[in-house]
């Protein structure tokens, strides 16, 4: 078993140990998902609380059955900005998760170990099982959901010997706490495309910041075809390119309801740079780290735009770019 952060054993309410009103249960170090071990190992700092929540997303009443969900977190020794804790070990379950591989993309990754996790994954789906003819008797598909928690965000990661770790971040030294209740939410079920509504819509009501996609109202230019010029080109944009490329969309027949000119046109540069230097090569596709934005100005490129009408700069350009293709 995984050592752990604190000198003594969680002695919180809501610790849960063979708790009846929730799918998952934390039994003799281990989590069970309808009786399958799915985590084992469990520090003795991991604590649990059943969700308050049914699949529906609607609040759970006395004796209306067990919640397919529970929030996990952990005691630490101390207070710190930043944590990683382990909950337990994954082994010989297959998984599908998504983890963020640069600063702002996702993809998806495989495995059945917790070795084979990714650092800052977002989300894991463990597999079901086909233990079992009766309903209700094999291991379910597990969804780990990691959370916002007041000022700390939490990711998932891989730890030594197959150990599934949480890691809980502020990102400021002067933020920090050291007991957490509901960094993680893990949800149980047998359908995997339900499986992750359901835990969003538990998430939304326990975390009370968001709304789902069919509580909200699209606005209308959701279903126009747009173009967005990073794929074309990443941050060596320019007004002329945008300029022929919504001309060559035009002329071929799709012309496009909007434009998204995405990053390079900005003033950008890393800290170490002079305040007064535009940082144009110092982000190109592929790398990790991103630069500071100097100034809300755009940079040179556009600013030096002048219209034959003119004006000059971001505004000229795109009122340019509206008068001429605009539908």
């Amino acid at each position: 078993m995984a050592p752990s952060l604190s000198n003594a054993g969680s002695d919180v309410s809501t610790l849960v140990n063979g708790h009846t009103d929730s799918v998952i249960t934390l039994e003799d170090s281990n989590f069970l998902a309808n009786g399958h071990v799915i985590l084992s190992d469990v520090p003795s700092n991991v604590t649990v609380s059943p969700s308050a929540y049914h699949a529906s997303g609607e609040k759970a009443l006395g004796g209306a059955g067990a919640a397919p969900g529970c929030f996990v977190g952990f005691d630490a020794a101390e207070p710190r900005s930043h944590h990683v804790a382990s909950i337990g070990k994954l082994q010989g379950i297959r998984f599908m998760s998504i983890f963020r591989f640069k600063v702002w993309w996702t993809t998806h990754w495989v495995g059945t170990n917790g070795r084979d996790l990714e650092h800052e994954t977002q989300m894991v789906i463990l597999d079901r099982s086909d233990e079992g003819s009766e309903p209700g008797a094999a291991r379910p598909y597990v969804l780990l959901l990691p959370l916002l928690e007041g000022p700390f965000r939490a990711s998932i990661q891989p730890g030594p010997d197959d150990f599934v770790d949480l890691c809980v971040e502020s990102g400021s030294t002067k933020v920090t706490a050291a007991g957490f209740r509901a960094a993680l939410y893990m949800h149980a079920g047998d359908d995997p495309f339900a499986l992750v509504k359901e835990a969003i819509k538990v998430a939304r009501d326990h975390l009370g910041t968001f709304k789902l996609l069919e509580e909200k109202t699209p606005p209308g230019i959701v279903d126009k075809f747009g173009w967005c010029t990073w794929d074309a080109f990443y941050l060596t944009v320019h007004p002329e390119g945008i300029w022929d490329g919504v001309k060559g969309l035009v002329e071929g027949g799709c012309p496009p309801g909007l434009v998204l000119i995405d990053d390079g046109w900005q003033s950008i540069s890393h800290d170490e740079d002079p305040v007064n230097k535009e940082g144009m090569n110092h982000a190109v596709a592929g790398e990790q780290m991103p630069c500071r934005l100097l100034k809300f100005q755009e940079n040179h490129k556009f600013r030096d735009y002048a219209s034959p009408s003119g004006g000059k700069g971001m505004g000229a350009f795109v009122r340019d770019l509206k008068e001429e293709f605009g539908s």
